[in-house]
Parts: structure tokens; C-alpha cells; sequence
């Protein structure tokens, strides 16, 4: 009796890791990228009119940045960087006409379970016939 009654708990705990286990960890899991415009190593014709990175999970508005910087390291983004306001998963910030060149993008991302995960990435803007 005692032997089917240990069985039956392990069995339990079991499966109660099975229900509960994916759930714990989607919670607790970091905000990576999903996808960005303009893309990752992309060359664009035209200048973008802003640089949006979808990531995949919610972000944390108030630790959440990113910035845009040209060749000599020098900040060329509007410095209105946030996450949407509609969809906490895209971290955006507008930038001006850009001239040709190639240009480095800068993220921080923040969970809203907290965690912490940065990046870059460049994409190049080409003359004009």
C-alpha cells in the first residue's frame, strides 16, 4: 500500500511538471529578436524612415533602448526610441533623411520578467544612381 502510494505521488509530480513545466519557463525566458526592418546586414535604396525590431516577448518599457549610430559612432537617430505602445514586442525610433553610408544599430532589450539581453546589428544605405 505504501509502495502504490509512492508511485501515485511521483506519478503526480510528473505529470504536474509536464502541465506546469513549459509554462514556468516561457515566463521566465529572455526577449530575443524576431525579425527587424531594416533587416540585419540589408542594403536599402532608400533611407529607412525608422528601425523597428520585433522581438519574441513582451519588452519592459521603461528599460528597454535603442539607438542608431553612422560610421564615425555618432548618434543619428531621432532619440525617440520606445517599445509601441501597441504591440510590446516591437522596439522602435525614427530617424531623419539618412545620407549613404552604413549604420549601426544598437539594442537593449529588458523582459517584462526582467531579463536582460542586448545586440546590434548594421545595414547600409547606397547611393543614388
Amino acid at each position: 500500500m505504501k509502495g502504490q502510494m509512492i508511485r501515485i505521488l511521483i506519478g503526480g509530480l510528473f505529470v504536474a511538471s509536464l502541465l506546469f513545466g513549459g509554462d514556468v519557463g516561457k515566463s521566465w525566458a529572455h526577449a530575443f529578436p524576431d525579425h527587424s526592418d531594416p533587416r540585419v546586414g540589408s542594403t536599402q535604396k532608400t533611407p529607412p524612415a525608422n528601425v523597428r525590431i520585433w522581438f519574441d516577448s513582451g519588452l519592459e518599457p521603461a528599460f528597454s533602448s535603442l539607438r542608431v549610430m553612422n560610421s564615425d559612432n555618432q548618434p543619428v537617430d531621432k532619440g525617440d526610441g520606445h517599445v509601441d505602445e501597441h504591440d510590446n514586442t516591437v522596439l522602435e525610433v525614427s530617424l531623419p533623411p539618412l545620407p549613404p553610408g552604413k549604420y549601426h544599430v544598437f539594442w537593449v532589450a529588458i523582459s517584462v520578467d526582467t531579463h536582460r539581453t542586448e545586440g546590434d546589428y548594421s545595414f547600409t544605405i547606397e547611393p543614388s544612381p
